[in-house]
């Protein structure tokens, strides 16, 4: 590939661009001074990058004022660019906010894949490995461009997060580290069939908000842009943010409603009806497996606040990638929900002047894991994760009589019996006051004696039994302070017919289902579930209260956007039955405790 000039338009830069900073930025510290800072913003809109014989893929390069080398900040994936820079909360502007970068001394490029905008050429399966060898050779062009300084790294959350490892297993010679916020290591478990079911909620609102023959062809001029950018990144977001965020679970639904291009429809229906197995899956399998072949330093960032997306693939990374130990950073952050994501850009580039000019900034000086504690409300750090030194504890499950009440969790399993709820699937027909004589849930309850820290993986393995061949159990962990306010911690969810433990994939942070060969159960036999949910490091006071909920339907457990979560309901269970729980020494949620 050869160096190209770049082209402004006349329009590019008419109205300067305003960067925003909002969300979580920096994971319990401060840096030390910026090794550049205050160099501006220019525009060089639509520049088409040649990837492949005929195929060129467009970009949008944001560089400092000032003429010059610098090194590059990357964002690559399936998503339109046209709005990435503008401060609307849509929830593909996941690439950071371009003046933020630039103003620090970094090129900031964004690219739109195959088939996507004013890309050229098909667009293929998401996540494909065609992309990736794209993705490769942007890296290789830009490190070739008169104002790169031939230094790349990368950013970005979700798909923005997911193509980094894809591309780093590749080892281009230009990449120097990169910054991956909200992530998946495997596409099968992690995105399309989590715990078993086809992910259609997430995935009818993904295609629905994104890859509509409008969106797909979508192009904002870039003053239009800018002047958004003037109006929406302002102070006043604290103002009309909050008021957005409580109306978004109703923003999806109308987003589910849009009808995607016709291809992306077959890609629906390939997931939901064929693509059970991971021989059927139409998506890539994804990095994981493969992740020893990563050696660069990177940062990868979790956020607490989801659960059927995003989940677990950080702690995959942070766990297999061969980079060395002390290059290497897991970020486990608060539960977070903001959009656009302009989070975490100051603690990326404190990353980057690290890496790449050894500056004294203090990022050589911090542990490898930093994790928000809720309940605590402050970062705690540690040299590995799970937390070293850290106990395993676990609270058996005890009954404390008729179904409906609230049950016990116990130091002990010494108790036997049994206890029940209906298992009743989402959006099914009941008569009014069903609850009353079938409950949905059951739930479990210690009260803490004296304070305690747990942080790390969290375990649940149950002796259950149904009276159908399958089912779905969802468990939610909590805390209950002490005014009674309840606190989501961790969920997490298992198809009952599938239950083989896959040893090969699973993490020390999470038990991997095989879920490639169903063993339908025997109503009324007894079987062991086990199953991690989503790790929460927590801080429970003396007098608070440790609380476990089971049942089949995840809208009755998860949270919503306006709490800062991003939880999704799941079609599941797929029959009405009863499901019980066996006590003994099966039963129990396991933690670990903080020294």
């Amino acid at each position: 590939m050869n160096a190209a000039p770049l082209k402004a338009k006349l329009w590019d830069n008419v109205v300067p661009l305003r960067g925003g900073i909002h969300g979580p930025q920096l994971a319990g510290w401060t840096p030390g001074p910026a090794v550049r800072t205050g160099l501006g913003c220019r525009l060089y809109s639509d520049q088409m990058i040649q990837v492949d014989d005929g195929i060129s893929l467009a970009a949008d390069v944001y560089t400092p004022k000032a003429a010059g080398r610098y090194p590059a900040i990357l964002a690559f994936s399936a998503y339109g660019k046209e709005l990435q820079s503008s401060g609307a909360p849509t929830g593909t502007n996941e690439t950071g906010s371009p003046p933020v970068f630039t103003d620090r001394g970094y090129a900031h490029i964004i690219v739109t894949r195959r088939g996507m905008g004013r890309s050229q050429g098909e667009s293929h399966t998401f996540f494909n490995d065609v992309d990736v060898q794209d993705h490769a050779r942007i890296i290789a062009w830009i490190a070739q461009q008169p104002w790169c300084d031939g230094n790349v790294v990368l950013f970005g959350t979700s798909y923005y997060g997911m193509t980094q490892p894809q591309v780093a297993i590749k080892q281009p010679a230009a990449l120097k580290g990169f910054f991956a916020i909200e992530m998946c290591t495997d596409y099968f478990r992690h995105i399309s069939m989590f715990g078993g079911g086809p992910q259609t909620d997430f995935f009818a609102l993904w295609m629905g908000a994104n890859f509509t023959p409008f969106q797909i062809k979508l192009h904002v001029p870039p003053m239009m842009r800018a002047l958004l950018s003037n109006i929406l990144n302002t102070p006043l977001k604290r103002w009309w943010w909050p008021q957005v965020k409580k109306r978004m679970s109703g923003i999806m639904k109308g987003f589910q409603k849009k009808m995607p291009a016709k291809p992306v429809r077959e890609l629906f229906a390939a997931m939901a009806l064929d693509g059970k197995t991971r021989a059927t899956s139409p998506l890539s399998a994804g990095p994981s497996g493969e992740l020893d072949k990563i050696t660069l330093p990177f940062v990868v960032v979790q956020n607490p606040g989801h659960f059927n997306l995003h989940q677990f693939g950080a702690y995959d990374l942070f766990e297999n990638a061969g980079t060395p130990a002390d290059r290497k950073w897991l970020i486990i952050g608060p539960a977070s929900y903001e959009l656009p994501c302009y989070h975490w850009q100051s603690e990326a580039l404190a990353f980057y002047d690290h890496i790449l000019f050894g500056t004294d900034n203090g990022y050589r000086e911090q542990q490898s894991v930093r994790y928000w504690t809720e309940g605590a409300d402050e970062y705690r750090s540690a040299a590995n994760f799970p937390i070293p030194g850290s106990k395993l504890v676990r609270f058996y499950l005890a009954s404390s009589g008729a179904d409906n009440v609230i049950h016990r969790l116990t130091d002990s399993a010494s108790e036997a019996g049994s206890n029940r709820w209906a298992a009743v699937p989402l959006g099914a027909i009941v008569t009014p006051g069903f609850d009353e004589v079938a409950n949905q849930l059951v739930s479990f309850e210690t009260t803490i004696t004296q304070d305690v820290e747990f942080s790390g993986p969290v375990t649940a393995s149950l002796s259950f039994s149904s009276n159908e061949i399958d089912s779905q159990v969802v468990a939610r962990l909590g805390r209950v302070d002490g005014n009674g306010a309840y606190h989501l911690l961790s969920l997490g969810t298992i198809r009952p017919a599938c239950r083989t433990i896959d040893i090969g994939r699973s993490t020390q942070t999470e038990i991997a289902i095989n879920i490639d060969q169903p063993e339908p159960l025997i109503p009324g036999k007894a079987v062991t579930l086990k199953f991690s949910l989503t790790p929460q490091p927590v801080r429970l006071g003396s007098g608070e209260k440790l609380r476990l909920d089971i049942g089949s339907r995840t809208d009755l457990l998860r949270s919503d956007q306006s709490h800062d979560h991003a939880q999704f309901d799941m079609q599941v269970p797929p029959y009405y039955s009863r499901n019980t729980i066996h006590y003994g020494p099966e039963s129990y949620i396991e933690v670990r405790r903080v020294a």
